[in-house]
Order: structure tokens, then sequence, then C-alpha cells
């Protein structure tokens, strides 16, 4: 065993002198941040609805460790970096987690992995559907007050796993074994929900069986608020359609090419060509045309709209499928439909930055668990970043951008008897930002 209080070998000596490093610094971290994470999920109150949703089997006079505190303590390892459940057995002691969690750095230490992870397995199915509600709620509740309008866009994402897990499957395209969870968020970058299901493309009848709930949940908060669907051709089924005209919801969504569908702008691909042909330089030629027609499947026609653009490479047409009033098919394809890709790049925050891949676990339930945990700390993060100036870099900043900057701090921390004190550095550069943050914490609706 290592002891703290010997030097730390082999260190070069600096302008003649001899470096003598040791680990007896006493309390320190390295996430001076986590206190401002911590603001953020006290005002989303995060940990605690997702602990109202699971039922506690527990002696209550045998506890140490509540529900509501080992899930904002998970929701801090990860929104902090740490999406390994191993690293809360070093983190228990960290000071700054510790104070995230309203405790003194004296008092005991935090949940372990072991607990993490009976956690990660105790929710049944009716728990999961509950705490899928509540993550809805949270949504509909992040508004200062109801939104006339908003948008959903609907996409699902390729999940690699590597061992027995239930639901896994092989997908040919990606040639490995995984999961292709559907992931909702609304167009400004809210987390909306996530489902857990096999590595397939997801049919007709379970969208519409996804969008049912969905809808339900949000009606529930929000039963005049109109709502439009956007996503790709994935989600252009028969029964989607009829479900979001049943219910009265806006659709915009892509289309597969046809044979049917090319038909209708074969004249304008070749004019098209001709444009740019004659005057190469000047980029890409795109033009526009929309038509009444649809797919056998279909209980009717709809209203269609195809993006024909030509370049070096040769023409490209793409199609959507709207109900929208508006005319003008460029805005339509352009402003409306072509906006669902950043979809994409919040799907890129969850995974990449959060972890959100992290499924690894043998039950499916205890994987629907962990979407629904990083989903938990991608709101933390969210807050994080709508807390900053509108007009600055950090408005629109990646959240490992986030994360380096403002949580990565080292952090001292001295316990006296009426008052914590934490020594951060001088030098770090993230001052002004901080404290501009913790002033609008308080403004954070819920």
């Amino acid at each position: 065993m290592n002891d703290p209080m010997l030097p730390l070998p082999g260190l070069s000596p600096v302008s003649g002198k001899a470096i003598v490093a040791k680990f007896d610094g006493g309390l320190l971290s390295s996430d001076g941040g986590i206190l401002v994470l911590r603001e953020v999920e006290q005002r989303l109150r995060i940990a605690d609805r997702m602990a109202a949703c699971i039922k506690d089997p527990r002696a209550p006079d045998q506890i140490t460790h509540g529900l509501a505190d080992i899930i904002r303590f998970r929701l801090l390892m990860i929104a902090a970096g740490y999406e390994d459940g191993n690293d809360a057995d070093t983190l228990r002691c960290d000071p700054m987690f510790k104070m995230a969690l309203d405790l003194s750095p004296s008092d005991h230490e935090l949940c372990s992995q072991s607990t993490i992870s009976r956690l990660e397995n105790l929710p049944d199915a009716r728990a999961l559907l509950r705490m899928g509600r509540a993550m809805v709620d949270l949504y509909c509740e992040s508004f200062r007050q109801v939104p006339k309008r908003i948008v959903l866009d609907i996409d699902d994402t390729f999940d690699a796993v590597h061992g027995g897990q239930q639901l896994r499957l092989f997908n040919a395209h990606y040639d490995e074994y995984g999961f292709q969870p559907i992931v909702v968020f609304d167009g400004e970058g809210r987390f909306i929900t996530a489902v857990l299901r096999p590595a397939k493309r997801p049919g007709g009848k379970e969208i519409r069986a996804f969008l049912r709930r969905l809808l339900r949940a949000i009606r529930a908060n929000w039963p005049r608020t109109e709502i439009m669907l956007r996503g790709d051709s994935h989600y252009c089924c028969p029964e989607v359609l009829d479900f979001c005209r049943a219910n009265g919801l806006d659709y915009i969504l892509g289309v597969a090419p046809t044979t049917t569908l090319r038909k209708h702008v074969q004249g304008l691909e070749a004019a098209t060509k001709s444009l740019y042909e004659a005057a190469p330089k000047d980029g890409k030629a795109r033009r526009f045309k929309e038509f009444y027609d649809g797919a056998t499947s279909w209980s009717r026609v709809e209203r269609i709209i195809a993006r024909v653009e030509a370049g070096a490479e040769g023409p490209d047409t793409r199609f959507v499928v709207t109900n929208l009033k508006k005319r003008n098919a460029r805005v339509l394809y352009e402003d409306c439909y072509c906006r669902r890709g950043q979809a994409e790049n919040h799907i890129k925050s969850w995974k990449t930055h959060l972890a959100a891949d992290r499924t690894s676990c043998t039950k499916a339930t205890a994987n629907q668990l962990r979407l629904f945990l990083h989903a938990g700390a991608y709101w933390i993060m969210w807050g994080l970043r709508v807390s900053m100036p509108k007009k600055s870099i950090w408005r629109v900043a990646q959240f490992d951008t986030l994360r380096l900057r403002l949580i990565k701090i080292a952090a001292r921390v001295v316990e006296m008897k009426t008052m914590i004190r934490v020594h951060l550095p001088t030098s770090c550069p993230g001052q002004d930002i901080l404290h501009y943050a913790l002033g609008r914490f308080p403004r954070l609706v819920t």
C-alpha cells in the first residue's frame, strides 16, 4: 500500500531545486465545479423525481443512503465525466461530491459501486414507465409558461453491446450486436424521453404505440399546445401518418425515394443539372417542387416536397411529406425539415459527452434505467448551458467543453465549526462566467 507521506519518486529538479511531491494535501478535489451542478440539480429536482418512481424494499431504519441520494450521486458522477459506476468507490470520499449531497466533508462516505449496481437492478417495468412520465413532466415544467407550439424531433441511434444483454440483436448495417433506442428531443434541445429496444428499424405499429404514450403524457400537462412531429424516413409509415392526422399533430417527415416519386421530378432534375453545368463556379444548383402523391399502403395522398440539387457529383433528390399549410416549399424544407439534423448533435452530446451508450447490464430494465440516468445528467448540463449569456460562446459550447472549463477545477476544502471554505485557483479562467451562472440559477424554472 502506498504511503501518502512518502515523496513521489522520479521527478527532475527545476531551476536546480529538488521537487518533493507527496499525496498529503488533505481535503482536495479535482471537481470544484460540482457545486455549480448541484445548484442546477436542486432546481430541476431530477433525482427526487426519479426516486419517487421506485419502491424502496429496504427497511427504513437500516438505510444509510436514500434512493434520491444514490441517484443524485450517480447523476453528478456522469455529468462530471465519471460514467463508470466503479468510480464511486473512489469518489465516495471526495469532499466536493459529499457537499453536493448536503454532507459535510467529515460526514460518512457516499454510496459505493455495489449500492449503485443494486439500484440499477431495482426498478421493474412499471417503475420505468412511471419514470418515463416523470421525464416528460420535467420537460414540461422546464418552460416558464405553456408554449403555443413545440417540435418533437424523433430519431434512433445504434448502441453496440458486447455480452449477453437482454434485447440485444445483430444489426447487419453496423455488423455488430446492439440496441437501437428511440430518442426524442424538442426543437430547442431539451431531452424528452428515450426507450431501449432491439437493434432493428422500428416498425409503424411500434412507433405508433410509442407516440401514443408520449402524446398522452404531454397532453396531461399541455392539453392545447400545438405539436409538430419531425423525423427522417424511418418514421414515415402509414400508421404514423394516420396517427398524426387523427390526433391533430402537424408533421414533416422524410420519404425514401421511389420510382413513382422520381417520375414527378425527372424534368426538374434535368433542368437543375443544366443550370449547374451552365455556371459550375456558382456552386450547387438547388430547386424545389411540390406535388400530391402517396404510397399504396397510405390511406390517402399526401403533400410531398422534392428538393433537387445538382453538383459535380450529379443530381441528388430528397423528398419530405407534410401537412403544414405553408406554401413556400423551400422554406418548409430548409427552415423546417433540415433543422431536424440538430437532433443528431443532441444525441452526440448525450452519447459521446455523457456516455449514454454504457448499457452493459444484463437486464433490459437496468439498461433502460441507465438511459434515464444519463438523460438526467443531460438535463443538468443543459441547465448549466442555458444559464449562460445568450450571445456568448458558452451558450453553444459542447458539454465536454463546459465540463473541462467549469467543472474540472481544483479545490481545497477547509471545514470549520460554522462554515466550509472552498479555495479555488486564483488563476481559474472561468471565474466571471461562474459568477454569472450562479446568479442566474435562482431563475431556473420548475
